[in-house]
């Protein structure tokens, strides 16, 4: 997948990792950049076009595919956190809110331009996961949930589409500054750096992309056995 001259669609485009995104793939040469956002308001860059969209609404997501049909690239990076326990009272309609953005809306926008893709040549999808998709806290417990099933559905995804060509990246991070880990005091990393790293895995052809320094010990200790529960006795 080469971004010079590819037609990218980058949910969740107006601030934090999206605007990133969007700014690391006009740098590096994409033709044109389809912005979805609930607001199209939002969007004032040159080069970008805006589309309303809200992931969670299936009727924006097939309105914004009938609309985009030269897409090659699909960056679904949309999503929503909040600071809820397992055990409080309001979980399980704030579970169904955090999966359906985060979890349903990826499936959603895979579907719908799943065909563009292959019709363009196979192209590529990225799913902007987590660290969470594999380790969780009892103040992020039903965002990294949600993280680990979006995890499962890229993992098959990838093995559906491998037959159309289609390459498909999970990316996982850990803490960025953005407005999400606003008050956090916690090692961050840039949402710039996060996007030329996802870029520059794309391009490269990887099927993970680890983004920063927790991710990859994470990812290691449990390929090392160092997170998994002690056998029983």
């Amino acid at each position: 997948m080469k971004i010079q001259d590819s037609v990218a669609f980058v949910t969740g485009a107006n601030r934090g990792l999206g605007l990133a995104l969007v700014h690391e793939l006009l740098a590096r040469g994409a033709s044109k950049v389809y912005a979805g956002v609930r607001d199209p308001a939002s969007i004032k860059l040159p080069g970008v076009i805006p589309i309303k969209l809200d992931v969670t609404n299936a009727e924006e997501v097939a309105a914004a595919a009938a609309q985009c049909g030269d897409v090659t690239l699909l960056i679904n990076n949309a999503g929503i956190a909040r600071i809820v326990s397992y055990l409080d009272p309001a979980a399980i309609d704030t579970a169904r809110e955090i999966l359906e953005a985060n979890y349903i809306g990826p499936i959603r926008m895979s579907q719908a331009f799943t065909p563009i893709l292959k019709r363009n040549g196979g192209g590529a999808i990225v799913n902007v996961l987590s660290v969470g998709s594999w380790i969780n806290s009892p103040e992020l417990s039903l965002y990294a949930a949600s993280k680990s099933a979006a995890w499962g559905f890229t993992n098959g995804l990838r093995t559906s589409l491998r037959e159309q060509g289609t390459q498909v990246v999970g990316l996982h991070v850990g803490f960025m500054d953005t407005d999400m880990t606003h008050g956090l005091d916690l090692p961050k990393t840039s949402p710039q750096a996060v996007a030329a790293i996802t870029i520059a895995g794309v391009e490269s052809g990887l099927e993970e992309v680890l983004a920063d320094d927790i991710t990859r010990a994470v990812k290691q200790g449990l390929s090392s056995g160092i997170y998994l529960a002690p056998p029983q006795r």
